[in-house]
């Protein structure tokens, strides 16, 4: 068994709809886009994944065809999201082992998952050469990774606002007491600012410029302390048809994202309608915890504390705060009850 266990490797992988972050030995080697570019005539021929497939997403020809497996936090195409695991995998060890290792994977999944997506995942992470897959809910990662003590019997509230889905979750004794799930989330807030632009400016423009611009501008209000600067925005004027240019502010997105934050008030506020009371007496005490790649959005934890009157914690680094805490519980997988074998 000795021999065997120096070829077992653990990792922790990530699978978000919009990035997949694996940690290898403690540190995360892999954080790509979770995107893949394959060729039209021989679907299993993958031309690039995670950044470069992204630089090529909505510029191809008809033969390159660029695929998001995964939607609202679950696989939509089973065997892109295979073959995308498996080049990730594969950039884990750039240099090709003379024996291949036998993989122990850890993946977390949304907590509002079904059973065949569930399966879904564990196939095509078997499919894409893991020998035993283990799975852990979002939600206890997240916690996981803030650092919070998850076994005590104290109510801790995480809100995980990834790329598909807004996850609110109630911790306690390792385990979830209620959730509530979204599909309100990142991909919207993008598809709110394209809305926008569209409907005020008559300009058309694509996924990616529009995930810069909530990178580089997005907000949840209109008074920030520290502002950022206008940013220019090419895309094509639905008018004439001919490529323009406008400069927009940070108001104009917060504008736009507004309904889709409001979405994500109601959805707090009717978690905690579901929460035990010694729960949120806890939680009163605590407040609440802000994680995943929408917490990064400027001002979203002062408007939630206005409105739900909490004190609200951001995550030091949000966007990895998850896939550390699988790499956690992967360490003493036998340890936490909550894992999935």
């Amino acid at each position: 068994m000795g021999l065997f266990n120096f070829f077992t490797q653990e990792i922790a992988i990530d699978l978000g709809t919009a990035n997949t972050l694996i940690i290898h030995n403690d540190e995360v080697v892999v954080n790509e886009p979770s995107i893949v570019a394959l060729d039209r005539n021989n679907l299993k021929n993958v031309l690039a994944v995670g950044k470069k497939a992204l630089m090529m997403h909505e510029k191809t020809h008809e033969s390159i065809r660029t695929i998001r497996p995964l939607k609202d936090g679950v696989i939509a195409d089973f065997n892109a999201a295979e073959l995308m695991i498996r080049e990730l995998i594969k950039m884990v060890y750039p240099k090709k082992p003379l024996f291949p290792p036998s993989w122990r994977m850890m993946i977390c999944i949304p907590s509002s998952i079904t059973e065949v997506e569930k399966r879904a995942v564990r196939d095509s992470a078997e499919q894409a050469g893991a020998k035993e897959v283990y799975l852990i809910h979002e939600p206890m990662a997240a916690a996981l990774g803030i650092g919070i003590d998850v076994e005590e019997p104290v109510g801790n509230m995480i809100i995980d606002i990834g790329g598909g889905t807004t996850g609110i979750t109630v911790i306690a004794l390792a385990g979830i007491v209620c959730d509530q799930s979204i599909r309100i989330a990142g991909d919207e807030f993008t598809a709110d600012i394209m809305e926008a632009l569209r409907r005020y400016h008559s300009l058309l423009i694509g996924e990616r410029t529009a995930e810069q611009i909530k990178i580089n501008i997005g907000a949840a209000m209109k008074d920030l302390d520290n502002p950022p600067d206008d940013i220019p925005v090419n895309g094509r004027d639905l008018v004439t048809g001919i490529p323009k240019q406008i400069m927009v502010s940070y108001q104009e997105i917060a504008e736009a994202l507004d309904k889709s934050i409001f979405k994500i008030e109601e959805a707090i506020l009717k978690a905690l309608e579901m929460t035990p009371p010694e729960l949120a007496a806890d939680i009163y005490r605590r407040g609440l915890y802000l994680t995943g790649g929408g917490a990064l959005l400027r001002g979203l934890d002062k408007r939630l504390s206005q409105k739900i009157k909490l004190p609200v914690h951001v995550a030091d680094d949000p966007l990895k705060s998850v896939v550390r805490g699988t790499g956690l519980a992967l360490k003493n997988y036998e340890h936490y009850p909550f894992v999935m074998r």
